[in-house]
Formats: structure tokens, C-alpha cells, sequence
């Protein structure tokens, strides 16, 4: 799936969900939303993989690889308090 962040690993099975709302609670880019029992994966263009959303659900219907992409450099710049992370791609 391409993503403001290149490739993106998510990968959401509504199937598993419960509805707990935690990825929708959890995810600072507001790619989850909570609709009645099951969440919605409503922007996924905006994930910048930082695996919040993957480490809160507890029956494991979403899956992403942390770091994967320029995520990581994005979170690397904002903490040296660069503009431009070290990725090259954004």
C-alpha cells in the first residue's frame, strides 16, 4: 500500500476486530476510526508505521513493521529538531 511514507506494511484484518477502540485511541495520524462494533480503516495512506496501532490490539488484527519505511527518520528528525528527515523521500 503506497503511503505519504512509501510502502507501507499495515495490514488490518476486520475480521479479528472486537471494536475495542484502541488503535483508533492510539494512532497519532488518525488512520483508525472506531464505527459501531469494528474499527475502520479510514486513512491508511497516513500511516507512518510507528506500530502503535499493532501493539494495542489485543486479538492482533493489525499488523505493521515498525521502523519499516522512513518512519523512522521522520521520528529521528523531530527529535534532533530537523525540518527534513534523513530518508530522502518526503
Amino acid at each position: 500500500m503506497k503511503s505519504k511514507y512509501l510502502e507501507t506494511t499495515l495490514r488490518y484484518n476486520a475480521e479479528l476486530c472486537t471494536g475495542c477502540g484502541m488503535c483508533s485511541s492510539v494512532c497519532p495520524h488518525g488512520v483508525f476510526t472506531q464505527t459501531g462494533h469494528v474499527a475502520q480503516l479510514i486513512r491508511p495512506t497516513a500511516c507512518m508505521e510507528c506500530g502503535a496501532c499493532a501493539r494495542n490490539c489485543p486479538v492482533e488484527a493489525i499488523t505493521v513493521e515498525a521502523g519499516f519505511g522512513c518512519a523512522v527518520a521522520q521520528f529521528v528528525a523531530a527529535l534532533k529538531g530537523s525540518k527534513e528527515p534523513t530518508c530522502n523521500c518526503c
